[in-house]
């Protein structure tokens, strides 16, 4: 039998690959390309912040520890990912280097010294002379100074320095003071720029008189990120003890990746490795600038050439609400679900703000994973606090990277006299949970919200996600036991109507699994669909392929990392897999276990990846109204015959583009995002009927 599973990392390489080639792709506009070459960056730096460093962690703690599905060590995997990362980024450079060439075209050049003249060359050196020599630090390391703590994803310019007796000297100056700026105008008539990195490297003599230079480089440090411990946590194998000890011996933000811009002596890179504790096969020499982050800068110069960027769009008020009357009363009429970013977020944030002005509304609970940086979520929990309103907030403090903003908004809520908890031991807290709890005619009503995308109304535009807001009864009160069990520190044990995880998600989809498994076997029709971020869940994995052997159909789309190769006779021929990389990040999540009148449909926070399963809370929400089950029915199949975006795994784990052909071009993101711009039209006609 041929191999049915890949390695988590090795997929999600191949999922930035993905990302490569949207900056690579002719039909996608040109500064856009930009984004998406400046994201693959970003989304590299991440990996080697979070999984390489976790890779390098295993290696000194467990060298003979092998994951659960491909059966490699951790120092084969760290082999592996660094030789597809060194292929990934050959291609990025030659990608970097026609997106240079077609900038020109746009009437915007981003040039060095070779490509400049006299005239300007003396310009940028009075720049240099006045307004950059000032303020840079540089350092000579030395007896008496030694090397410096290079700070992580920072630009630094290094040099190798010889007095006349012929002794040799390291030279650093940081090139991010974030007193300059990044792009410095050499030309305003011809829009012609440099980067300050690379004319601080150019100048860098005039920095240390007296030292003659003999060769020089930009240098970026990439820095094991200081992770919790749900992070840490290997979803592919089952070493909880090991992390225990692992997170009190290792040692924090060690580097694991080194970037250079140009070639140094060997001996050079084996002192800078000396220096930093990297070994010499975690430097990568790059052909591009070594931060991309200042190509969004260059749009921003370009913003007026609208023929560059996507067609703009604006999410659209949803036709399932009704203007000018309660959001509360409408939900009470009947279940709505909003989809983003083609549908606005503002009938959920309007909710939210009548709650807290209703006098009849007793309480507000929700969980904030992630939250804007100027939240009208957070701004309306306080409105309700401080109009006397029982506002209990969990606040997940370990939300990677967003550590700080999440810390700030906790406090503010605290100040409004919120009941602010933070997260659980063991678990992150990971789920889109809001209940509202409302006195009607002497009676408790519950209000509830379950998506599958966080409260955050910037990233509302630019991901795609589910919100379902409910009155059902059966599932607030199954709302409200997971709220008094966060209060207390606990998780639910068991539930009917929602999917709750650590306790009562993978469990329940195995046995919905296994449903289909038993339908398959008595020859009935078998269908599952799920729409997810990432499969890497080996209890799931090896349910699916089961259920692939007995012949339920399956589809899968899996944006992300996927484990399970499927085609595979014998085992996963009856399995389906595509991936969307398109203007929105695929976000929502949706399960489907059965077909037509039959078909039990979720909306849920969590992938299928054991972290979410079971070390995370998460909730997925049965989907019920017969009219919102037939539109995310409409959704899936949809995404299932894109044929602009989409991308099809094969048997052999390669991933391959699909092309219309004779077929008609569907892109199912602006598919959607017409939709809604019908309906809304749609829905404004007859409101304008009815006028007349």
């Amino acid at each position: 039998m041929d191999t049915i599973f890949m390695n988590r990392e090795l997929s999600w390489l191949k999922f930035n690959e993905r990302v490569l080639e949207e900056a690579e792709s002719e039909t996608t506009p040109f500064c856009e390309r930009l984004s998406f070459a400046s994201i693959y960056q970003s989304n590299l730096d991440e990996f080697f912040m979070v999984r390489v460093g976790s890779l390098i962690d295993q290696e000194i703690m467990a060298p003979k520890m092998r994951e659960n599905k491909t059966g490699m060590t951790p120092a084969e995997q760290i082999d592996a990912v660094l030789s597809a990362v060194r292929e990934l980024n050959r291609r990025k450079d030659a990608i970097y280097a026609k997106l240079m060439e077609q900038l020109e075209g746009v009437g915007v050049r981003l040039v060095d010294f070779r490509k400049i003249g006299r005239q300007e060359s003396e310009k940028l050196e009075r720049y240099f002379d006045v307004q950059i020599a000032p303020l840079i630090s540089p350092t000579i390391v030395g007896r008496r100074q030694p090397f410096p703590f290079l700070r992580n994803k920072d630009i630094y310019a290094v040099v190798v320095l010889e007095r006349k007796n012929g002794k040799q000297k390291l030279g650093i100056i940081p090139c991010t003071a974030g007193v300059f700026p990044r792009l410095i105008e050499v030309s305003a008539k011809n829009r012609t720029y440099m980067l300050a990195e690379e004319l601080i490297l150019h100048f860098i003599p005039k920095v240390f008189e007296g030292y003659t230079v003999k060769s020089k480089s930009l240098i970026r440090v990439t820095r094991n990120a200081d992770i919790d411990a749900d992070a840490l946590y290997d979803d592919d194998i089952d070493y909880r003890e090991f992390m225990v000890e692992l997170i009190k011996k290792r040692r924090r933000l060690a580097p694991v990746r080194l970037e250079l811009s140009r070639e140094l002596d060997g001996d050079i890179v084996g002192t800078l490795c000396k220096y930093m504790d990297v070994k010499r096969e975690y430097v990568f020499r790059n052909n591009t600038p070594l931060d991309l982050s200042f190509l969004f800068q260059i749009q921003d110069i370009v913003r007026q050439q609208s023929e560059l960027f996507y067609e703009r769009r604006i999410p659209q008020r949803s036709p399932q609400f009704e203007t000018g009357r309660s959001i509360l009363a409408q939900v009470r009429e009947g279940d709505k679900l909003l989809s983003y970013p083609y549908e606005s977020m503002k009938p959920f944030l309007d909710m939210l703000q009548e709650a807290a002005n209703d006098d009849a509304v007793v309480s507000i609970k929700m969980t904030l994973y992630r939250v804007a940086k100027q939240s009208k979520v957070v701004e309306a929990l306080i409105e309700a606090a401080e109009n006397g309103k029982d506002v209990l907030v969990l606040v997940e403090l370990k939300a990677r990277f967003d550590e700080e903003n999440n810390i700030e908004w906790s406090r503010r809520l605290e100040n409004a006299g919120c009941n602010v908890i933070y997260g659980l031991d063991g678990y992150k807290v990971h789920s889109k949970l809001c209940l509202i709890t409302r006195r009607e005619e002497g009676e408790t009503h519950y209000y509830t919200q379950i998506g599958t995308g966080n409260y955050n109304e910037k990233t509302a535009r630019i991901y795609t996600d589910l919100s379902l807001m409910t009155c059902d009864q059966e599932i607030g009160r199954e709302a409200s036991a997971v709220f008094k069990a966060l209060a207390k520190g606990e998780t639910v044990e068991e539930t009917r109507h929602l999917l709750v995880a650590p306790h009562c998600l993978q469990d329940k989809v195995l046995a919905m699994i296994d449903g289909e498994i038993v339908r398959a076997r008595s020859g009935q029709d078998a269908y599952i669909g799920v729409k997810i971020n990432s499969l890497t869940d080996k209890a799931i994995i090896d349910r699916l392929i089961r259920a692939s052997c007995e012949g339920v159909r399956i589809d899968l789309i899996v944006r992300g990392i996927c484990c399970l190769i499927p085609g595979v006779p014998g085992a996963t021929e009856n399995i389906r897999v595509r991936s969307i990389v398109g203007r929105f990040l695929e976000h929502s999540r949706i399960y489907i276990f059965g077909s037509g009148v039959r078909a039990r449909v979720y909306i849920a926070s969590a992938d299928f990846m054991t972290r979410n399963t079971l070390r995370r809370v998460e909730v997925a929400a049965p989907i019920q109204d017969e009219a919102l089950r037939e539109r995310i029915f409409a959704m899936f199949e949809t995404m299932l015959h894109d044929n602009v975006q989409a991308r099809v795994l094969d048997s052999d784990g390669c991933y391959t583009r699909l092309k219309p052909g004779r077929d008609v071009p569907l892109n199912a993101q602006e598919f959607f995002y017409q939709q809604a711009y019908d309906q809304a039209a749609g829905k404004q006609a007859r409101a304008n009927a009815e006028l007349y």
